[in-house]
Order: structure tokens, then C-alpha cells, then sequence
């Protein structure tokens, strides 16, 4: 039923178009065209931030600061194969996905760091991808107060994911 929806409501879009009597490929080529300085104001806070990622990762960074958390967050009780996880989940989706596939795929979707991975991806949000893209679009230079209250949303989902994982992890 619900692999429906989407044709559906294409369907229900073209009819209206019909009925309200609109060139439904002008408009697409139009809005298309309209996008585009959008576009170009977008993609160069999208490059940076996919470089820095990329260059975090393949300098060996990543490992060393996983090196420096895992042993003070063990005795928390904090499984270190998580941490790859917290520490980019907020830089990029792409990149958390691809670990969560990676915990998932190594130790199984039922165990309970997969599981707490699945938990993790759920609660948490791509922080500086987002502000890259709502305030590069809109031109905003100074972000103020967002990116702190950002930044303690996140480790309040990764402390409460965490939590609740270990919680009602159900094996």
C-alpha cells in the first residue's frame, strides 16, 4: 500500500495540472531554471564541508581522536565502535550511514551495538551539513546562538539514544 503514494500523488499532481490547464513541463523546466543560482550559491558550502570531512577522515584524524575518547568513555560504559558514528553524525549523513552499514554488517543488526548504531542514526541530525545549507542559501554570516544549542541537542540525543538502547535493548 504505501509503495503507492508517491505515484499517486504523481498522478494526482498531473491531473490537477490538467485541470487547472498548466504546462506541467515548462513549469518543471522553469522552476529548474530558477533553481539554479540557488544552486550556485549552495554548492560551495557543501564542497568545503564534504573536503574537510574527507580530509578528517583519510589524515588519520578520526583515529586519533577515537584513540584519545575511547579510553576516558569506556569506564562510562561506552562501546568504542560507536564513536566513528558520534563524531561524524553531525558532519554527514553519507558518512554515518556508511558506518552504520559497516557496525551493522560486522557485529549484526541484532547486536547490541548495531543496535544502538540504528538508534544513534535515528536521533541524532546532520548538524553542520544543515546550517551549511539553510545559511549559505540564505546568505546568513553569523550563526549565534544555533550551532551551541545545535551541538547540545546532539549530545543530548547520543546520551539518551545511548541510554534507552542499553535500556530496552530487547536480546
Amino acid at each position: 500500500m504505501i509503495a503507492y503514494i508517491v505515484p499517486a500523488l504523481i498522478v494526482l499532481l498531473l491531473v490537477w495540472a490538467l485541470i487547472k490547464r498548466v504546462n506541467v513541463f515548462s513549469a518543471f523546466c522553469q522552476g529548474a531554471a530558477d533553481s539554479l543560482p540557488l544552486l550556485a550559491t549552495i554548492l560551495p558550502c557543501l564542497a568545503t564541508m564534504l573536503i574537510a570531512i574527507s580530509v578528517f577522515q583519510d589524515s588519520g584524524a578520526l583515529e586519533f581522536v577515537i584513540g584519545l575518547l575511547e579510553p576516558l568513555l569506556a569506564p562510562v560504559g561506552l562501546d568504542g565502535r560507536l564513536l566513528p558514528l558520534i563524531l561524524l553524525r553531525p558532519f554527514s549523513g553519507s558518512a554515518a550511514t556508511a558506518i552504520t552499514t559497516d557496525i551493522m554488517s560486522r557485529y549484526g543488526a541484532d547486536s547490541l551495538v548495531g543496535y544502538t548504531a540504528g538508534v544513534l542514526m535515528g536521533a541524532s541530525e546532520t548538524i553542520f551539513y544543515t546550517l551549511a545549507l539553510y545559511f549559505g542559501t540564505v546568505g546568513i554570516k553569523k550563526s549565534r546562538f544555533t550551532l551551541p544549542v545545535a551541538l547540545i541537542a546532539s549530545l543530548v540525543a547520543v546520551i539518551t539514544g545511548i541510554w534507552f538502547s542499553y535500556l530496552l535493548y530487547p536480546f
